[in-house]
């Protein structure tokens, strides 16, 4: 089964304010869950290509590239601009990152690290603030911080399936080009 494209993507922005504690859990559990996951991947598959795709590695390094972007976001929000500053659709920084030279463990500690830097703007934020909105450039709906927190969860979680599905894919025991069963 292949996954939706991220820009396929629709995305229904409705949960309350106070449904925060839950996802802040879900953003702050993702270093761990990627390393979980990696435990269990052969080092030679790490960098693997399939197709024009990015690599496990690549992936991991994307999630790293974006948290910048995330956190300013998050201030776009907070000081009430009309739209959130664009992502580079093109995907410049990870392309030009070669994260395949990259060691895997220097790969997790920096996105743990950005991660963190994310959770603690988060966890300052007053009530007041959760509710302030600003439009997101390509989607062109307001997000408020609850909002942009679940789309960043949600991009984590697309990632994550990414790279289940390429581990999945250079594993004899799945078959050549078997990722998720149909």
């Amino acid at each position: 089964m292949n996954q939706v494209k991220w820009f396929e993507r629709q995305f229904h922005f409705d949960a309350s304010y106070r449904m925060m504690p839950a996802v802040w859990e879900r953003l702050a559990g993702t270093p761990a869950r990627l390393e979980e996951k990696l435990g269990r991947i052969p080092a030679d598959r790490l960098s693997k290509r399939s197709g024009q795709t990015w690599t496990i590695k690549e992936n991991i390094g994307h999630l790293s590239d974006l948290e910048s972007l995330w956190q300013d976001r998050i201030d776009d929000i907070l000081t009430k601009q009309a739209e959130m500053r664009p992502a580079d659709l093109s995907n410049r920084q990870t392309t030009q990152a070669d994260h395949n030279s990259t060691p895997l463990p220097e790969l997790l500690d920096r996105f743990r690290a950005m991660r963190a830097t994310t959770l603690a703007k988060l966890e300052r934020l007053t009530a007041q603030q959760m509710v302030l909105s600003s439009v997101h450039p390509r989607l062109k709906v307001p997000m408020r911080i609850i909002d942009h927190c679940i789309f960043v969860a949600e991009h984590d979680d697309h990632h994550l399936a990414r790279i289940t599905e390429l581990s999945r894919l250079f594993d004899p025991a799945f078959g050549e080009n078997q990722a998720f069963p149909e």
